[in-house]
């Protein structure tokens, strides 16, 4: 993953053009095609790579799934995957990436660096493939998750869209966006929300090894146990703690956007809109979470007394 003292050598994809400036997403044609490779990469491990390799790692009790569990242990698989891949080069964003130093609400909020659309990029390839996964699905995964896989996808796809208008195209892109061209909004934050995906292989895996446990539900295994109390901590963490903190900042920063001068009210509103819809699906998971956890374990306490 490239940063801006290194950048990666962007090509339009001329395919998107007509779509990014009817949406005003001037800077996805230089993304665009790791949108779409991330979403067919997504498809690909989905279903081609997670089936057969599932029956390699499980061959008594992935088989003998029925048809809706093998689809949701796919899903689940490739939430897994790139849950550790786009964390992992958030984070690498986060930590090397100089044009984050000495941040100002202007950049941050109007800036734009390579390596963190890239991130973007391939966040929104996966989100586009969890919306037509979970629509497809939609009476097995719940209209929750169809709601998140929608609204996270929008928080993505934000990052590239450009306001204020007349941009000179090749501009775009080549560095951080100053006065008299179009810029990019909330690039900065959205590598910072990608953290979110911290919780998922623990809540991916949890989900695994209660259908792989030849114990009752009631009595968990130690290994059950120890990534239940990673989960909650992790999912605590990093999507209500670290969620609400920047959701605050980003807040914090739109106010003093909006004390500097005229601002897209629309596009403040969906983001705004998104984040809060993200937040609060969140809180809702957490009780549900925190409500499972302790009925297993209490009912394990139980069997040991």
């Amino acid at each position: 993953m490239a940063t801006s003292t290194s950048p990666l050598p962007l090509s339009r994809a001329p395919w998107s053009l007509g779509l990014s400036r009817a949406l005003h997403l001037h800077t996805l044609p230089l993304h665009a095609n790791a949108l779409l490779l991330s979403a067919l990469t997504y498809q690909t491990l989905f279903s081609l790579i997670s089936p057969p390799l599932s029956r390699q790692l499980a061959p008594k009790s992935y088989p003998s799934f029925p048809l809706k569990t093998r689809l949701n242990w796919d899903t689940r698989v490739t939430g897994l995957v790139q849950a550790v891949f786009i964390c992992t080069a958030a984070l690498r964003v986060i930590a090397s990436d100089p044009t984050r130093v000495g941040s100002t609400w202007e950049t941050r909020l109007w800036g734009y660096s390579p390596a963190a659309g890239k991130v973007q990029a391939w966040a929104a390839g996966y989100f586009l493939w969890d919306i037509l996964i979970s629509a497809r699905w939609v009476d097995m995964y719940g209209p929750t998750a169809l709601m998140h896989a929608v609204a996270a996808f929008v928080v993505t796809m934000i990052g590239f869209v450009c306001i204020f208008c007349m941009v000179h195209e090749d501009e775009v892109g080549t560095n951080w966006l100053t006065g008299g061209v179009q810029r990019p909004f909330g690039n900065y934050y959205g590598v910072n929300f990608v953290l979110y995906e911290l919780s998922t292989p623990f809540l991916n895996l949890h989900w695994m090894l209660n259908k792989l446990s030849p114990t009752p539900e009631e009595e968990p295994s130690d290994l059950q146990v120890y990534n239940g109390v990673a989960l909650v901590g992790t999912f605590f963490g990093c999507r209500l703690v670290w969620g609400t903190y920047q959701t605050w900042l980003l807040t914090q920063d739109m106010l003093s956007a909006w004390r500097a001068g005229p601002v897209p009210e629309l596009l403040f509103g969906t983001y705004l809109l998104a984040n809060t819809a993200l937040t609060g699906l969140n809180f809702f998971w957490f009780s549900k979470m925190v409500g499972t956890l302790r009925k297993r374990l209490g009912g394990r306490k139980g069997k040991d007394s």
